[in-house]
């Protein structure tokens, strides 16, 4: 499902306009990305949890030319499902 076919969805769900629903994930999405962006974790019960972790330092190979070199220490976004969530997808 791509981000209209979600849209249309929630809108028909709800009984709003696509636009409406459309403005909604926008907002969803940009309140979730400055949260998360922040050091914050989002959690919804039911679905699951939104969080930042650490990726430490590495050495790397260059698959072209088979040299190493050192791959910096990064921040990754974590999302950890839900029990609701996980029971819903293994049912």
């Amino acid at each position: 499902m791509n981000k209209q076919e979600l849209v249309d969805a929630i809108a028909l769900a709800v009984g709003t306009s696509k636009a409406a629903a459309g403005e909604t994930i926008d907002a969803f999405v940009d309140v979730v990305t400055q949260a998360v962006a922040g050091g914050h974790g989002v959690q919804l019960v039911g679905f699951g949890t939104f969080s930042t972790g650490q990726r430490a330092a590495r050495t790397g190979r260059n698959p072209r030319t088979g040299e190493t070199l050192q791959i910096a220490a990064a921040k990754t976004v974590k999302f950890t499902a839900g029990k609701a969530f996980k029971d819903s997808v293994n049912s």
